[in-house]
């Protein structure tokens, strides 16, 4: 059996409502040391840290604002609210970002909130969780500054430039990859290969992105093996030493404290 952490995985989300627990328990039976919660918004943090509250030492959860959402965003208040939940316990902040795909929010409202949340890190020295999608030059040229002033984070579930993954790359961040890797369009294996042993992620992103064969189903934290083992194909590596790897990498990034992870 394959160890492996999801190092981000949607546990609040309403889908997991109804079995959310026995989902957690696969994760565990499949391999699983450590998953980190995503908060997206602050209702999700907080569903969040219930969570981690009920599954001590397995679960932490992280605090922060989406793009989707930064039209809403007020500065003051919920930069507060996340201050709020670093000090309760969360591990990083996010997930935040820019997303020009959706567009759900006017691109200067969401730059605003991610800036904002991009400081916060900053003041927390806690890492930032970043959503990216066709936004590759203002994400590289924010997370770039940022990096020079020593915040360190994780492109999330990552498909895009290698400019942009470099650069994050040349500031101490991490490159996080989904099971959209599994998927038969996926064609970059070169961008696998870019991201150096020491700052390489896996994740599930559940409940979206289920990896070859469960596509077309509810995404658990228990099949991100799937991933690690398609990294490891690319990689020209074993399973074991890239789940090995990621382990080791979701426990410096986020401060975990993961029973049996590599050091």
């Amino acid at each position: 059996m394959l160890a492996f952490v999801d190092s981000h995985t949607h546990l609040a989300d309403p889908a997991f409502d109804a079995d959310r627990d026995d989902v957690i328990a696969r994760a565990r039976d499949a391999g699983a040391l450590a998953l980190v919660c995503i908060g997206e918004s602050l209702a999700a943090a907080e569903r969040a840290r219930a969570i981690a509250v009920r599954h001590p030492g397995f679960v932490s959860f992280t605090a922060g604002v989406h793009p989707h959402d930064a039209d809403t965003f007020d500065a003051e208040r919920d930069l507060a609210a996340i201050r709020a939940e670093v000090a309760a316990g969360a591990v990083a902040v996010g997930e935040c970002g820019l997303d020009y795909h959706y567009d759900h929010s006017p691109r200067d409202r969401q730059i605003a909130a991610f800036e904002a949340q991009l400081d916060l890190a900053y003041d927390l020295e806690r890492p930032v969780v970043v959503h990216t999608r066709e936004a590759a030059d203002d994400t590289l040229s924010l997370v770039y500054e940022a990096g020079k002033r020593g915040v360190v984070g994780v492109l999330h579930c990552y498909t895009g430039s290698h400019d942009l993954a470099r650069a994050a790359l040349d500031v101490g961040w991490y490159v996080s990859f989904s099971g959209i890797v599994t998927f038969k369009r996926w064609t970059d294996d070169e961008l696998l290969r870019l991201v150096p042993d020491d700052r390489l992620l896996a994740e599930s992103d559940a409940p979206y992105l289920a990896p070859t064969p469960h596509r077309g189903k509810r995404n658990e934290p228990a099949w991100v093996p799937r991933t690690v083992e398609r990294l490891a194909q690319a990689r020209a590596a074993t399973a074991e030493h890239v789940a090995a790897l990621v382990i080791d990498n979701a426990r410096r990034c986020f401060g975990l404290a993961i029973a049996g992870a590599p050091r």
